[in-house]
């Protein structure tokens, strides 16, 4: 048993084909034979053909979704961007912080078990 190598076909493609299917000069079932793709690919090409023809002629309608959604994700990258920076400005603060530290107090703040934490359910604490 040999598997079916699937084939992938590009958008100007399937234009193609769509566009000999719409001018009847062949069936569906001759150019499935034609391209080797099945009837059922070339009936879902043909309507998304048609579900986005209107967009040949209104080009600008197209680019405005894009444009909003590229601003959108600017946005998102902008606050994103801003959130990492404080951040790293938190992070290299509590660096210098801790190397200005004598000894004696980055050994409690650096090892856990030193430090006694309350307990919230009254339990008492074992280190």
């Amino acid at each position: 048993m040999s598997k079916k190598q699937i084939r992938t076909f590009s958008s100007e493609e399937k234009a193609r084909i769509v566009l000999e299917l719409l001018k009847e000069t062949s069936t569906l079932s001759q150019l499935s034979s034609k391209y080797s793709v099945t009837g059922k690919s070339i009936q879902l090409w043909k309507k998304q053909f048609l579900a986005n023809a209107s967009l040949a002629f209104d080009p600008e309608k197209v680019v405005s979704v894009y444009k909003e959604q590229i601003n959108k994700l600017k946005s998102s990258n902008d606050e994103l961007a801003k959130a990492l920076g404080k951040t790293t400005v938190e992070r290299d603060w509590a660096v210098g912080k801790l190397k200005s530290l004598d000894s004696s107090n980055k050994k409690v703040l650096s090892i856990p078990s030193l430090i006694p934490y309350p307990r919230q359910d009254n339990a008492p604490y074992y280190p």
